[in-house]
């Protein structure tokens, strides 16, 4: 459904996105996983016709990157993290809205606005001002106005920002249900917990695709020894063995630090010594399996750190 071959972009001379490869099925959940300024947001713009490539090639649905955008917009779902909502109009009137702008047949926006209203949960709140609605509501609303016109190809950029917990898991649970009916899915996300629910992940970095695989072949693909330092001065301990020799990374995660070592068998007694001589008390030690936000963090050091700015 989806497929690009060194897709580019610059602006001027920076370059945003450089010579990005992918290909994505139907029904696939394809997520985009990187920091601020990884060229996450321009593919999509790219991928969306909304932004013209500098170079490189691509289909969506079936359409040219450079000869079919209106074709590929027609197409398509889009929903950004400001979810594209009217406030002063009510529930209804935005779905009558969005229905329009997507051309659905008049015989059947009736039907496809009594099934936004069920899938959001708000078929009583219809006539509500959708600037009162919470958060979680809006995203759910946005979802629905995005999908109206059934697009086969739906794009999210980092749709659950600002979004609680619940209401981030409950919007997963939908997107899942279309995925399962056919619906090519392409997201942006910061959230590492978010990144686990796509089928295959696209890690960038400084405008570059760093690694593409499944949550479970990344985390088993980290070669570097990772320890669980427990202590009750962490950010001194992060401060001290950041930089250290034989310590790849070191940051915190939660109240523990988590320590990428080059050497297996040396590495914790010198990760001890360290923390000794500076005065830190370990309280725990151990070698532990990956997540795949130390994936990330492991990564993303190794393709040059988080570009300024």
């Amino acid at each position: 459904m989806v497929a690009v071959e060194r897709l580019t972009r610059r602006f001027g001379t920076f370059v945003a996105v450089d010579a990005v490869s992918f290909a994505v099925a139907r029904g696939e959940v394809f997520g985009f996983l990187g920091p601020n300024g990884a060229g996450k947001t321009t593919t999509l713009r790219m991928l969306a016709g909304l932004l013209e490539p500098t170079e490189g090639r691509g289909t969506v649905a079936g359409f040219d990157l450079a000869t079919g955008t209106e074709s590929i917009k027609r197409s398509i779902g889009y929903m950004s993290q400001l979810f594209s909502l009217y406030g002063d109009l009510t529930v209804e009137e935005n779905i009558a809205f969005f229905s329009g702008l997507y051309n659905v047949p008049r015989a059947r926006r009736a039907e496809r606005r009594d099934w936004a209203l069920a899938m959001a949960g708000l078929a009583d709140q219809r006539t509500r001002l959708t600037r009162e609605l919470s958060l979680g509501w809006k995203q759910r609303l946005a979802l629905g106005t995005a999908v109206l016109h059934e697009p086969p190809v739906l794009f999210l950029d980092e749709p659950t920002s600002g979004v609680d917990p619940v209401s981030r898991r409950n919007f997963w649970d939908l997107i899942y249900a279309l995925a399962d009916r056919g619906t090519t899915v392409l997201v942006s996300t910061h959230y590492m917990e978010e990144a686990e629910y796509c089928h295959r992940l696209a890690l960038m970095n400084r405008g570059r695709l760093i690694a593409l695989d499944r949550p479970a072949a990344l985390r088993s693909g980290m070669s570097e020894p990772l320890l669980e330092v427990r202590t009750d001065r962490s950010a001194k301990a992060v401060e001290v063995l950041r930089g250290s020799e034989g310590v790849v990374e070191a940051g915190m995660y939660g109240r523990a630090v988590h320590v990428t070592v080059s050497d297996a068998t040396a590495g914790p007694e010198a990760v001890r010594r360290r923390l000794a001589a500076a005065g830190v008390a370990v309280e725990g030690l151990e070698r532990i399996e990956p997540s795949l936000e130390d994936v990330f963090v492991s990564l993303v050091h190794a393709s040059g750190g988080v570009a300024a700015g």
